[in-house]
């Protein structure tokens, strides 16, 4: 094993492996964790606590992660190379290890003209392939950037995030397939809406060989309602929604709304369980963490398995 983790231990024992998300609050609040934690005990393998977000401020990832490993989850530690130069990575990567976290997600980030802080400085120090090396060396070679030897090498499962929807589309498998050079142990998607274009995307990578060497985690994102599914669409890049998932939306009385975003969910969960070299799912509640056990028990995919 290279962690130890209870998501690595899922993957590699053949498990369709489920993963959430907490997104840490815009205050010091630690109960605003807890409560989200008591909706995802149990019913999810692994939960990313992300790294403020969207370029917003933000209860920091570390401190999230403690705060589920206190209510008996396992975290999965979001890092960005937005806001720390190579010297701070490295000394966060040491530290979450030492506190007990096991799983980590190697992002870019956001920019920071997009969020609440616009004339922030950016740092961008190492990019996010970049990350995933000094993550793997600090494990399997142990030792930092410099070369310098590590006494207690962090044994971190490496993540990384990928988008099938980005343009140009034809080079999606083959960013892929550097991050899985790059040294990546799993990865996890962006919400898909539009399941034939994904299915595209798989194929790619199964060409590649890309789905043999790294977990596929396929990401999930209930719709609330047509002004999310419509938002979603419009303004947020690298999205692909379908107007049909919106028509279908907008076929049900607004109270039905959010009903009908869940049973697209199942449905793409079903259709991902059975689509080769998806190792499992990723589901993004968005502030709506309460519903993700519904999601999950009607997808088929609880009991989490005992590993």
């Amino acid at each position: 094993m290279k962690s130890g983790s209870r998501l690595e231990k899922v993957l590699t024992g053949g498990h369709f492996a489920v993963t959430g998300e907490c997104g840490p609050p815009r205050g010091a609040n630690p109960d605003v964790v807890r409560k989200k934690a008591a909706f995802l005990k149990g019913v999810v393998d692994s939960v990313n606590v992300t790294d403020n977000q969207t370029a917003v401020v933000r209860m920091s990832s570390f401190a999230g992660c403690l705060l589920l490993m206190q209510e008996g989850l396992e975290p999965n530690l979001q890092m960005v190379v937005r806001d720390r130069n190579r010297i701070a990575l490295q000394s966060d990567i040491l530290g979450a290890y030492a506190l007990g976290v096991r799983n980590m997600l190697c992002l870019s980030g956001d920019h920071q003209k997009f969020g609440d802080h616009p004339s922030a400085k950016n740092v961008f120090d190492l990019d996010s392939m970049q990350l995933l090396q000094t993550v793997k060396k600090m494990r399997d070679e142990g030792k930092f950037i410099n070369d310098q030897a590590i006494d207690t090498p962090p044994k971190m499962f490496i993540g990384a995030a990928a988008n099938p929807f980005a343009d140009p589309a034809e080079f999606r498998a083959i960013r892929l397939g550097k991050k899985v050079a790059a040294g990546v142990d799993f990865v996890q998607t962006q919400c898909i809406y539009n399941l034939d274009r994904f299915e595209r995307f798989m194929q790619q990578v199964r060409d590649m060989g890309l789905d043999e060497k790294v977990y596929i985690l396929g990401g999930v994102t209930p719709m609330k309602s047509v002004g999310m599914a419509n938002y979603m669409k419009n303004l947020v890049p690298g999205m692909d929604v379908p107007v049909e998932v919106i028509n279908r939306l907008k076929g049900v009385p607004k109270k039905d709304q959010t009903k009908e975003g869940i049973a697209i969910a199942i449905e793409t969960i079903q259709r991902l369980k059975e689509m080769k070299g998806i190792a499992g799912v990723h589901v993004m509640a968005i502030e709506w963490e309460e519903r993700v056990p519904e999601i999950v028990e009607m997808a088929g995919l609880l009991p989490r398995p005992q590993v």
